[in-house]
C-alpha cells in the first residue's frame, strides 16, 4: 500500500488543528463567561448559551476546508508544497477571529446581563466578527 507523503497533507493538517485550537480557546471564553451570567440570573440562560457557542461554528471553515485541500493535493491540481502556507495562514487567521469572538461573546453577555435588551444588538457585532472567518474560508477556496 501506497501512502502519501507527511509534507502532502501538512496543509490540510495545519488549517484543521489550527481552526480547532481557535474554536476550543474561543469557545471556553465564551462559556466561562456564560456560565458566570448563568449563576447571577434565574432566567434567559437560552440566550447565554446561544452566544455563546458562535466561536464553536468556526472549526466548521477549517473542517472543510481540510476535506478540499486534501482532495485537490490528491488529485493533482493543487501543489502540496503550496497548501502548506495557504493551510497555515488561513487556520491562524480563524483562530485568531474564533478568540476575539469568544472575547467579543464575553463581553456581550456581560453586557446583556445588565442591560437584556442589548442582547441582539450585541449578537449582531458576534455576526459580524463571524464574517472575518467567513471571508478567509471563502477567499482559501480561491485559492485551492
Amino acid at each position: 500500500m501506497d501512502t502519501m507523503p507527511l509534507y502532502n497533507q501538512l496543509g490540510p493538517i495545519l488549517v484543521l488543528t489550527i481552526s480547532a485550537v481557535g474554536s476550543c480557546f474561543g469557545s471556553y471564553i465564551g462559556w466561562a463567561a456564560a456560565h458566570a451570567a448563568m449563576t447571577k440570573t434565574e432566567e434567559g440562560h437560552g440566550k447565554f448559551i446561544g452566544i455563546a457557542s458562535a466561536p464553536a461554528s468556526q472549526i466548521i471553515y477549517g473542517f472543510v476546508l481540510m476535506l478540499l485541500m486534501y482532495n485537490k493535493i490528491i488529485a493533482g491540481t493543487f501543489s502540496p508544497i503550496a497548501a502548506i502556507p495557504v493551510g497555515l495562514l488561513s487556520g491562524l487567521a480563524i483562530m485568531c477571529s474564533s478568540i476575539i469572538q469568544g472575547k467579543l461573546v464575553a463581553t456581550a453577555i456581560q453586557a446583556s446581563l445588565k442591560q437584556p435588551s442589548l442582547y441582539g444588538k450585541c449578537f449582531a457585532a458576534v455576526g459580524i466578527l463571524e464574517s472575518f472567518s467567513l471571508f478567509v474560508f471563502v477567499f482559501t477556496l480561491l485559492i485551492i
